[in-house]
């Protein structure tokens, strides 16, 4: 019996410290306890997952879209990077509207050089 003491010394402290917290406090504080837990179990990833949600519909917003060349850019700049056109006068669009630059077809007239 005492080599079960032994080598369950954390088991033999937890069960004592539950014995003497239980009839003092009664279960009501037990209950609470295990509910708290349970709640920042569930709802700290809960809360991560939205705050990451808003900080990239956030991005989101901030993106332009150019309506010559179809490059993506960020609200940082006020010219396209590719094609040089003014990105002031472009609303803010969503990611799914843009066209990939490769997409994107640009009109060139053939002349005849003599």
């Amino acid at each position: 019996m005492i080599s079960f003491l032994k080598m369950n010394k954390n088991l033999v402290i937890y069960s004592l410290i539950l014995l003497i917290v239980i009839p003092i406090f009664g279960f009501n504080l037990l209950i609470s306890f295990l509910g708290n837990i349970l709640l920042l179990i569930f709802f700290v990833p809960l809360l991560i997952f939205l705050i990451t949600l808003i900080s990239l519909n956030n991005f989101k917003s901030k993106v332009k879209s150019c309506s010559q060349c179809g490059v993506v850019s960020l609200g940082i700049n006020n010219t396209c990077m590719n094609c040089g056109a003014d990105l002031g006068d472009i609303k803010i669009d969503n990611v799914e509207n843009f066209k990939k630059p490769s997409e994107t077809t640009i009109e060139v007239k053939a002349e005849e050089v003599n």
